[in-house]
């Protein structure tokens, strides 16, 4: 490559430093191919003139760029583009419209979009709604006391003071478990891992609400099951076909949301969740019920785990809505019998578990103000869910219900409407939206969208589906 051929842009930005200038051409180069893998840089001295900067300049750009493993440095040789280094160009973080929209779509573009970008589709808080101030606290009060819990494992059945008080908050819902049915995960996701590791040999049937959360389809997929759905409605699973798939079927295991159901923010009724526990005892089936929501209830709803006794029921939770997804806890509360083999198989594949999440849970939850914190959080989506509602429908866009908590509507687009396709136009636009598909594993909401009403609160998410609608 001849060394005249990089230069710099006599255009760029003054208020960039003249090391980013320089790497920022380089970038450049190897994005158009015009630096191939492999290809040799100018020496620092022939950089330094071709440029106009000094050659301290180079080099830290250099060394930068070996950092970043774009180049490489080959002591007595020079520095050579990586063979393995992924091109940088627009396309690489632009977002990929052509990705499949499948379970995996929704998170990888929710935990890839910028900070500014709106998420109505993502299933988390704004930052600024979650409890920052208390937090901090139980980071300082962490910082100032034992080091053991900034730097050892946790133990196996995770922190002791935490699953007492989580026992605590479960019986304040009806569901009876000591302490030691309780063990600690690093969040929810793991929790049902952990749990099909557990339970679960390849190509067994798994029964899942149609629609469900999209994870549990990708997670069951990950461990070769094979998955079989139920409709859901308002008050719960269609409960006459899930008897008759339940006994066509024979899963191994049914997992559901109860208190407040994703995608579709519905909850379940006392009779069904009776006819669902007596059908799942006639078959066999183990109930992996996840309640992350719980905190967002303003009055609990019937929990299978309650009517059943944590015989059949697994309860499942996390703290990742409510509190922090960075403090990543959740946990597990099962039979007692369970316990010693789930134990032995997060010892495996997590070790010790994440301490310093869960002493940091504990301090924020043993906070008096964490209650004060989801009075008004509940009081704040209830406002956010009635003026997100309005505004849906007057676009057309209707909830498939009117849910009493959370931060979810399901809602139906006007007729004729695609919500893949709406989707793609409005992640053009750079906002992330859930398609109803993603969702749904016999692919029959083609026309719905999930839509988190605390994310959707910016004026932009209206305009995009205004013009995209039209």
């Amino acid at each position: 490559m001849p060394e005249a051929a990089i230069r710099m842009d006599g255009n760029i930005e003054r208020g960039i430093t003249r090391v980013a200038m320089v790497m920022g051409t380089i970038r450049q180069r190897i994005a158009g191919r015009n630096l191939p893998p492999g290809a040799k840089l100018p020496s620092v001295r022939a950089m330094a003139a071709t440029s106009g900067v000094s050659t301290s300049t180079v080099v830290e750009a250099y060394e930068r760029l070996v950092a970043e493993g774009m180049i490489l440095s080959r002591p007595g040789s020079g520095f050579y583009v990586a063979n393995l280094a992924a091109p940088f160009s627009l396309s690489d973080v632009a977002p990929k419209l052509d990705r499949a929209v499948d379970p995996f779509w929704i998170s990888r573009q929710s935990l890839e979009a910028d900070e500014s970008d709106p998420k109505p589709g993502c299933g988390w808080l704004p930052p600024s709604w979650l409890p920052q101030d208390g937090i901090r606290r139980g980071l300082r009060t962490l910082s100032r006391g034992d080091m053991t819990a900034l730097t050892d494992y946790g133990s196996p059945l995770g922190l002791p003071a935490l699953r007492q008080h989580i026992a605590r908050r479960m019986a304040e819902r009806g569901v009876e478990a000591s302490p030691d049915q309780v063990i600690l995960t690093e969040s929810g996701t793991q929790a049902i891992d952990l749990l099909c590791r557990f339970l679960l040999e390849p190509d067994d049937v798994v029964l899942i609400d149609d629609p469900c959360y999209f994870n549990f389809q990708a997670l069951l997929r990950a461990h070769r099951a094979r998955i079989v759905s139920v409709p859901y409605t308002p008050s719960g699973p269609n409960i006459d076909l899930f008897a008759e798939i339940v006994a066509a079927h024979r899963p191994r295991l049914y997992i559901t949301n109860s208190a407040i159901h994703n995608p579709t923010g519905a909850t379940l009724s006392p009779v069904v969740a009776h006819r669902v526990l007596k059908v799942a005892d006639q078959f066999d089936v183990t109930i992996v019920e996840d309640d992350i929501f719980a905190d967002f209830e303003h009055t609990p709803a019937p929990r299978l785990a309650a009517f059943d006794g944590l015989e059949r029921v697994i309860h499942i939770g996390s703290f990742s809505k409510t509190l922090s997804a960075s403090a990543r806890c959740g946990f597990i509360a099962a039979r007692r019998e369970w316990v010693d083999g789930l134990i032995d198989l997060k010892i495996a594949t997590s070790f010790g578990g994440g301490r310093l999440s869960a002493e940091l849970v504990c301090k924020v939850l043993s906070d008096g103000s964490y209650r004060k914190h989801m009075e008004n959080l509940r009081s704040r989506l209830s406002k956010a869910m009635f003026d997100v509602s309005a505004k849906l429908k007057n676009l057309g866009i209707i909830p498939w219900l009117e849910p009493s908590a959370g931060m979810f509507l399901w809602c139906r687009l006007p007729d004729g409407a695609n919500a893949t396709d709406v989707a793609r136009a409005a992640l053009e636009r750079k906002i992330v939206l859930a398609p109803g598909n993603a969702f749904s594993l016999s692919q029959s909401a083609t026309n719905f969208m999930r839509f988190n009403t605390s994310q959707t609160l910016d004026p932009r998410v209206f305009d995009v589906l205004r013009e995209t609608l039209t």
